[in-house]
Formats: C-alpha cells, structure tokens, sequence
C-alpha cells in the first residue's frame, strides 16, 4: 500500500496518511478528509486517497457518500485494508454485525500476514478493525471470540496505554465462558503492563489501634449502573461511629451520582488523573482498606491500584473473575460462592469470605420497583413461560441444552427471551440460529428486544432460567423482586456459584439446583404447579426483601467485621516493613 523513494524517504503521500491518522487519533474528521483532498489533488484514482475520503465522511455523518465510494472500488481493490474497514464499519453502523464481521476477519487476515511491517496509519486501521470485531462480536453474544480478537491485537499494538486497556477488557470477557485454573496465566499477565514501579509505602502499626478505621471505595459506576444496585449499604449503612469512608469517583456524574453524594462520606473525584496522581490522592487520606468495585470491568482502576495506595487493597462486586493484580490482596466472595473446603485456584487473591451473600441487593437508590404481577401468566395463558432476561452472552451450549430439556419437560410451554441481542434483526437471527442448533423447537421461543420497561415484562414470566457456568446477579435478583422463581444452576466456580449464593441468601435453597438433571426437574415441578405458582407470584417480593439478601444492616455488619478481621491480620503480621524500607520508599514520593 505504501509507497517509498528511492532513497527510502516516505513519499507525500505517505505523509498525509500518517497525517490524516494523527487527524483520526485527535477525532479531527474534517482533518482526515482534508489529507484525502491532498493526496486526490495529485492523483484523482489513487485507492488510498480515495478510501481515506471515504473514512472521513463515514464519521462526518455521511454514510451515502462513504458507500458509494466503497462500491465504486470494492471489485478493483479487494484487499486493501481502509476500504474494507469502511466497509466493515458501514455494515456495523447499520447492526448488520454478520457481515461487518465477515469483511472485518478478511482484515484482520490480511494484517496479520503483514506484521512486522506495517505502517502507523496501517496499525491504526488493524487497531479499528479490532476493536470493531469485538464489539460485533460481543453484540452476538460471542464473548470468547471478541476476547481473543482483543488478545490477539495487545499484541500487535505499541502503546502501554492501550494495550492495558485492552488487555483488561479481554479478561473480562473472558468471564463468560471460562472456568478454574486455565485463565490464571493470563489474568497475572495484566501485571506486565504496569512495568518496574516502586509501590507507596506503609508501615504496620506496632500494635492493632483502637481507633476509627478508614476504609476507601473507588468506581467508576456511581452513577445509572447495573453495580449501583449493590453500593448503597457501603454508603448509607457504615458504622459512622467507628469508621471513616472515603469515595474515589472515576467515572461520569449523573442524577444518580448526586444521590449517592448526599452519603455522610469523604467524595474525591479522580477524573482526569493518571494512575500515580490518583493513587497519591488516595494515599494523602491515609485509607485503611481500599475497595475496588470495578476489577477488569469498563474504567477499571487497577492501574492505580499497582501503585498500592492503600496497605489492603480489595476487589469486590464490579467483576467476577480475578484480577490477576499483585498488588490486591483480597477478593470479596461468600461461602456458598467459594465453600472453605473447595480450592479456588483461579484467584491470585486471598478470598475473603463474607458471613451471608457477598452481595447486598439495595436497588432503592435507583427507582422505585415496579409492583409484580397478581397472578403467574400461566394462569390466564394455560400454559406456562419460561424467561431469561440475561446477557446472552452468558448463554452458553450447556445453558441451550438445559432450557431445552426444560421445554421438552412440560408440554405447551414456552420460553421468553429478552435482552439487547433481539433488538437488531442479525441478534435475532443469532439467538434462533444457536437455539436450533441444540433442537429447540423455534415455535415455542418468543424474542424480544431491550426495552425501559423490562422489569414490568417479568410480569409475562413464570420461571425464571439462569445461566451457566456464568450465572446471573442483577438479573436474578430482579427476577425474585418482580415475583419470578428462578432455577439455577450450582457450578464449580465464584462465577458459577452466583446465582445459587443469591437464592440461598434470599431463602430459596430449593430453586438451587446440583446438577443438570436436578435443574431440569425443578424447574419442571414448579411448572407442574399452579399452586406453587400462585405462591411465589404472590408472596415472593417480601420474602426476599425480608431475607439477608436485602438486609443492608446486617450485610454491612458482617463487611465491617471482615475489615477490621483483615486490619487486625495486616498489623499482627511479622513481615513488617523495617524503618529503611519506609524511609527508601518515601523518598521516591516524597512530594505526597
């Protein structure tokens, strides 16, 4: 694609595209076009100029003037890689993920056949395209397909920055499909993109202080977010007498943020810091315990957290999987998630199991719930509803499988399905595609779309099917509020085991299930039942409000009690930094 003198100098062509990347990094579109413009106004047919033009006015909201670029040149240049992203991307704006993904792995291909001479502009375009990928596939409930595109593109890429960010994003796909030991090598690769770094320095007191503790919350998603249904105990609920709290904001405000800032707590808001600035905020406060409610999710904070601005750091709630961080102690989890006597080899952290559920379902903060339904809709439909209102992501074959046997157990009954996955046609085609590949007869599926109003469309379920081997959270306990039972399944993992540590907390042991065949018969009895139906639908919302699952007080008890059991073990401990180590270290930050 690129063109060079004899000398090897790059050519003016060459620099206008290296411009026009520069342009597209700074989202300067008008830049872009006006690069494609110099290098037409030399040759009107040149390919690249031409692709490049097309680029800019994709993003400048001329899609019309894009595709008929790509048209006119697409049987003439095949292979070149800026028009088959504007391509790819045109398809991905219209949600035709199928054939973005088609012409975006033609791509891919062709950079990877090319590595290790490829331009900066030319990296850019792989680096789009990669991103892309992802997403379509993501959006197709294909999680370890967009993980391993992400892995794949850490390493082609240069920037620190970037490739940590990436890296972290793939880790957290990786949650969906995933189980035990064999993503841990990975997991402890995030500690390479932080480098050789001297961590802040703490000192054990020599005795454990009977003082106020200070415990520290960062996240990015205090705000209108699916994690913000389980924060609100750690901010309205502490111990005020014995603790002091602290709020690190990394992400967006919204009306909800406002909410959470009404909290008699210490709010800091870290946006716009780098990772060292934010930590030395974090250590000027002195904080005790330092918990992470993000883990490798969207606007993870781990960078900052490899600089140890805390002396106990822990990761809680915002992720499933572990870090892989060095530099975290601890991962919140429960006994019914990670039972004392099973190994969790997995986890690079110590496990700190809470008395209870690790979760505490506190939604109120949010909006007020909606009312159940009166009745099971099987009782007016004379048949009954299966429904997952999950990720579809988390949908895997074995999920498919069981919620087929379920279908085949009770006769006439039907399953719902709804989430982001059936807003877009190739979603929909995705979803009856997978389902009929493991039998299920399509007749029987009802599909639809994300909508605001979801929590009232439970009113249309009977049972609730959890997925597996990555079970739900959010969903399960909307679920139970809004009247629905919901089976799941107990796997071998903290990620299996959500589902089961919810309903066991929320007093329904019996909607628990061991084993696939087990899932498949409850399921089946409760179908099986108007009565019991009618018992749930009826009187299940102030079953679970009554049940430890929302008990914010005592969930916060037990929190608190981990703590101080954590700071009692860190100031008792024999490795103590000595008064040199102390010293060297602060002389590093000495400007804290």
């Amino acid at each position: 694609m690129d063109e060079r003198t004899d000398e090897g100098k790059t050519t003016g062509k060459e620099e206008w595209l290296a411009t026009a990347w520069q342009f597209f990094h700074d989202g300067d579109f008008n830049g872009m076009r006006a690069c494609a413009r110099e290098i037409l106004s030399h040759d009107m047919d040149d390919v690249d100029g031409q692709a490049l033009f097309a680029q800019a006015s994709l993003y400048l909201g001329e899609e019309e003037t894009a595709e008929n670029i790509v048209r006119r040149l697409w049987d003439a240049a095949p292979g070149h890689w800026r028009l088959l992203l504007v391509a790819g991307e045109i398809h991905a704006l219209r949600f035709e993920m199928r054939q973005a993904i088609d012409v975006l792995k033609r791509l891919w291909a062709l950079g990877q056949a090319r590595m290790g001479e490829v331009a900066p502009y030319d990296m850019a375009i792989m680096e789009r395209a990669g991103r892309i990928l992802t997403d379509a596939c993501y959006l197709l409930a294909r999680p370890d397909e967009a993980a391993e595109y992400l892995f794949e593109l850490v390493g082609l890429l240069a920037d620190p920055q970037t490739k940590e960010e990436l890296y972290s994003k793939a880790l957290f796909l990786s949650n969906y499909r995933s189980e035990g030991q064999q993503n841990r090598a990975r997991r402890e690769g995030i500690n390479g993109f932080f480098g050789a770094k001297v961590t802040m320095p703490h000192t054990r007191p020599s005795s454990v202080p009977d003082r106020k503790m200070r415990i520290g919350y960062i996240s990015p998603d205090l705000r209108e977010h699916a994690v913000a249904n389980f924060l609100s105990p750690f901010f309205r609920n502490f111990a005020k007498l014995d603790f002091n709290v602290f709020c690190y904001m990394t992400g967006t405000s919204d009306n909800i943020t406002q909410r959470f800032k009404r909290s008699a707590v210490n709010w800091r808001d870290l946006q716009g810091l780098s990772p060292q600035e934010a930590a030395r905020r974090i250590y000027r406060d002195h904080v005790d315990v330092l918990v992470d409610f993000a883990g490798h999710s969207q606007g993870s904070s781990l960078a900052t957290l490899a600089y140890r601005p805390a002396p106990i750091q822990m990761t809680a709630i915002g992720d499933v999987g572990s870090t892989g961080l060095r530099e975290i102690d601890y991962f919140l989890t429960d006994g019914y998630c990670s039972p004392p006597d099973r190994p969790s080899p997995e986890f690079t952290e110590q496990l700190a199991r809470l008395a209870g559920c690790h979760l505490c379902y506190d939604p109120s903060i949010l909006r007020p719930l909606p009312e159940p339904g009166v009745e099971p809709p099987a009782q007016r439909n004379g048949f009954v509803t299966f429904g997952s209102f999950n990720n579809f992501a988390k949908a895997s074959r074995e999920t498919l499988v069981l919620w087929r046997s379920v279908l085949e157990a009770v006769p006439r009954s039907r399953l719902l399905i709804k989430g982001k996955i059936a807003s877009v046609p190739d979603g929909e085609e995705e979803v009856k595609a997978r389902l009929a590949n493991v039998g299920v007869d399509l007749a029987r599926v009802d599909l639809r779309p994300y909508s605001p109003d979801y929590l009232e469309q439970y009113r249309d379920v009977d049972v609730a099917l959890d997925t597996t081997p990555f079970t739900g959270g959010l969903t399960t306990c909307e679920a139970l509020v809004m009247g629905v039972p919901v089976i799941s399944l107990k796997g071998s993992t903290h990620a299996a085991r959500i589902g089961a540590s919810i309903l066991e907390n929320a007093g329904l042991p019996e909607l628990v299930a061991a084993n696939g065949m087990e899932y498949v018969k409850k399921a089946a009895r409760i179908a099986g039942s108007l009565q019991i139906l009618v018992k749930f639908h009826g009187g299940l919302r102030e079953v679970v409000r009554g049940s430890r699952l929302m008990d914010a007080k005592g969930y916060m008890k037990n929190v608190e009690a981990l703590y101080r059991s954590l700071w009692e073990k860190y100031c008792t401990a024999k490795d103590r930094p000595t008064a040199a180590e102390g010293s060297k270290a602060r002389q590093y930050f000495h400007g804290i």
